[in-house]
């Protein structure tokens, strides 16, 4: 089955590029080769401090090599991939060296189409999204065949067939799938509004185990996704319904528990709705959603990180620093931990920004900008239902950056954030404030120093932290950092890192040595568990 996906897909793309070829061969531009190297290396040492565990050869290695070529039309690429082993907290399906992706492409004015691994999104992406997230280990590419058509810009489609990619290798699970968007504005016309209604089919067949039929897994389940997309001179509104089609879960699927209640037929949908608005400085966008039973895997039974077909963002503030990413938000699609099930989750966020214009009272002579976030989340109590339960997160977060003289800028952050840790199972929750100060000073074109400053203040969990981070920056080719975190509210621990990087036109190494604390790493809303280390660590970038 493999085979005769890429097969169909090879002859198209191989028929349209053949084709187009006859025509204008004087004219053909001449092909372009790009590339890039990714490797990520870590070297452990026990820490007793810490509870770091080392491996038993201490290193571990990740690396990415990426190839494409591009004539005219025409384009082509691969990606190998290395895990010499695969560095802690990654998924354990990541071993070895493999030519892990492979395409061709031929793209005309108005249609293309695509053989081999490819990424993509419906809407959203909570129907269907395939992408690829190095930070997470995640990469659930698609390898078969892809087809897109535009016409005029009014109708746009895609038809998608394929397997997923888990691993190192491709599954024997099918995704079929179509999307359409039907542009009303452009049909009629409109120049200062954009109106466009879209929708999207998914189709996942695999073939399940007897034992599986017999508790009432089905081996296809269908999804359909329909979508509102409206603009009108800064104002906003999306709209997004989705009904994920039958979700089975099997006894002993989660945690290994064996509870009756876990034997489970249930049909996922989400609601998504984003209003807002933006001129004159501000900006303004209030984002609510809700989700039941939205967790789609690739493969039953299986609790990798990297087993899903779609993509849920956490709709909460995104931040960078160090303390504020200590309990960050994750999504609870549905939950199933022991005895207690929830069917998902129900909440929104309020983002809110405003650019206080130069030379104005509160502005002064540079101006300033200022932002309000607030986030909630709670899980819900039944099914096909707004009625919540408990607390899964709530926060509120300011943001005020403000460029002092030429050569000095200050961004201030505030922080509230509650946290259930228990994902939902009580309504019991840990409350943070944490404040940040961050500033850069220019001292020369090619001299910059930056720190910043951070408290966590806490009467829960590890109690109150403190942080900084201090870096010089000698453009454009070296930089230099140190930070600490230190936990002096609980465990008296210090969280260490120092490290130098050196960028040389497309290349950029970074050194470093440190301690680093077990917990999660976040993209988006996606997340994977980390354990504790201690280590010097490498990485490398480059592309040509």
């Amino acid at each position: 089955m493999k085979k005769s996906i890429f097969l169909f897909g090879f002859v198209l793309v191989a028929l349209a590029a053949t084709a187009a070829g006859r025509e204008g061969r004087e004219d053909r531009p001449k092909g372009q080769l790009t590339g890039s190297f990714e490797s990520s290396s870590i070297f452990y040492v026990e820490d007793l401090k810490s509870g770091a565990i080392a491996p038993e050869d201490n290193f571990s290695s990740n690396n990415y090599l990426k190839a494409d070529y591009y004539q005219g039309r025409f384009s082509a690429g691969i990606q190998a991939e290395g895990y010499m082993p695969v560095l802690q907290g990654y998924p354990t399906e990541l071993k070895g060296v493999a030519l892990t992706n492979y395409y061709m492409q031929w793209t005309d004015d108005s249609f293309s189409i695509t053989a081999g691994t490819y990424y993509e999104q419906f809407g959203s992406g909570l129907l269907f999204r395939s992408y690829e997230d190095r930070t997470l280990g995640m990469n659930n590419a698609l390898t078969g065949a892809r087809f897109t058509y535009n016409y005029k810009d009014i109708v746009a489609v895609k038809a998608i067939w394929g397997l997923p990619r888990m691993g190192m290798k491709f599954t024997d699970t099918q995704v079929r799938g179509g999307d359409i968007s039907f542009s009303i504005s452009n049909l009629a016309g409109w120049k200062a509004t954009s109106l466009a209604i879209e929708g999207s089919v998914i189709n996942r067949f695999e073939a399940i185990s007897a034992d599986l039929r017999e508790e009432g897994g089905k081996p296809a389940s269908t999804g359909f996704s329909g979508r509102l997309n409206f603009e009108h001179k800064g104002f906003i509104f999306r709209g997004e319904y989705i009904d994920a089609g039958e979700r089975h879960y099997p006894n002993g699927a989660y945690d290994g528990v064996n509870d009756p209640r876990i034997d489970l037929i249930k049909n996922g949908n989400a609601q998504l709705v984003e209003l807002g608005y933006s001129g004159h400085g501000l900006g303004v966008n209030v984002t609510a959603r809700r989700l039941e039973y939205m967790d789609m895997p690739i493969i039953y039974r299986n609790i990798s990180t990297a087993n899903a077909l779609n993509y849920i963002p956490a709709l909460t503030a995104q931040y960078s620093y160090l303390l504020m990413n200590l309990n960050p938000y994750i999504v609870q699609p549905s939950t199933m931990l022991g005895s207690y099930s929830a069917p998902g989750e129900l909440g929104g966020q309020v983002d809110i920004y405003y650019n206080v214009a130069r030379r104005t009272a509160l502005g002064g002579k540079r101006g300033m900008k200022l932002g309000l976030n607030y986030s909630t989340y709670w899980s819900l109590a039944e099914d096909r239902s707004a009625k919540v339960d408990n607390l899964l997160w709530q926060s509120i977060n300011f943001t005020l950056e403000k460029q002092i003289t030429r050569k000095f800028k200050l961004n201030f952050l505030y922080s509230f954030q509650e946290y259930n840790d228990s994902h939902g199972v009580n309504n019991i929750t840990w409350k943070t404030n944490v404040f940040v100060a961050d500033m850069l000073y220019k001292w020369t074109p090619t001299l910059s120093t930056r720190l910043e400053l951070q408290y966590l203040l806490s009467k829960d969990d590890d109690k109150d932290w403190m942080a900084a981070l201090a870096e010089v920056n000698f453009a454009p080719k070296w930089s230099i950092f140190v930070s600490d975190m230190y936990n002096h509210g609980k465990t008296n621990t210090h969280y260490y890192n120092a490290g130098v990087s050196y960028t040389k036109s497309r290349t950029r190494i970074q050194l470093g040595y440190g301690r680093n604390r077990a917990g999660v790493v976040c993209s988006g809303g996606v997340c994977r568990n980390i354990p504790a280390y201690t280590g010097a660590n490498l990485m490398i970038t480059t592309s040509f």
